[in-house]
């Protein structure tokens, strides 16, 4: 005897075997593949095999589709809002020692150090050339005087940021030492974690990070030193984001 299915009926076996995203797919087809995928018996079947626990107790006034919806949609990336702070608010203090002796010391607008290098010296690895070449955001102060320091020596650096909108003043690396050379960027690197707020309590973990940019030498026992770069490679690479960082600091 010749068995003869409706449309409808075989959407009702052939929709329990699918999983949620595919189900949700098929609501898309058509108005009667819709109506039949929204059936909550379908949608609970999916639900308690990721999540046993909610049909237990399941949420009173929702739906197992919209439990489905709601948890498993993609989080979408949520636009950054405009820094309060800018960089012309903002004045940074560099502090360099070799062991206990001061080899550099300046006090560095926030828009001289958002200006950058604009003239760098020939002489500079292909890597760190590239560096200077390509888009990326870059906060860059020219050393003038240059100093070399011998790479033997405990080279250690401090910096510190003030707001002069409010007078305040915040610590990003103290006394932090150059503990990490990348010879193909010819460049020495320190860090330190940011302290930052009680405002922000759950903020942490994120380091600043100071690089001594250097001339290409066939000594590797020196460095000679012409420029400061400071980023925060963890969490922040744009203008904003930065701003938006240095704002959550413990300012005091």
């Amino acid at each position: 005897m010749e068995s003869h299915w409706s449309h409808g009926e075989v959407l009702k076996v052939v929709f329990p075997i699918l999983d949620g995203e595919d189900l949700c797919s098929c609501m898309s087809v058509c108005r009667q593949w819709r109506d039949t995928a929204r059936d909550d018996y379908l949608w609970k079947r999916i639900c308690s095999k990721r999540w046993p626990s909610i049909c237990k107790k399941p949420p009173p006034s929702l739906s197992y589709y919209k439990l489905f919806v709601t948890v498993s949609a993609p989080r979408q990336p949520q636009p950054l809002l405009p820094a309060k702070l800018s960089f012309t608010d903002l004045d940074f203090y560099f502090d360099i020692w070799s062991d206990e002796k001061l080899i550099f010391s300046e006090a560095v607008s926030g828009s001289t150090l958002l200006t950058g290098i604009k003239n760098p010296p020939s002489g500079m690895s292909e890597s760190l050339r590239a560096h200077f070449g390509s888009d990326d955001y870059k906060m860059m102060v020219q050393v003038e005087p240059r100093f070399t320091f011998p790479l033997i020596r405990n080279v250690s650096v401090s910096v510190i940021v003030c707001r002069k909108d409010t007078g305040q003043m915040a610590c990003i690396l103290n006394r932090s030492p150059f503990d990490y050379i990348d010879w193909n960027a010819s460049k020495a690197l320190a860090y330190d974690y940011l302290n930052f707020s009680p405002d922000h309590p759950f903020v942490s973990g994120i380091r600043a990070w100071v690089s001594l940019l250097s001339l290409s030498s066939n000594d590797d026992s020196t460095f000679d030193v012409f420029g400061i770069e400071v980023d925060f490679r963890d969490a922040a690479v744009s203008e904003n984001e930065v701003l938006r960082l240095l704002d959550m600091l413990d300012w005091k």
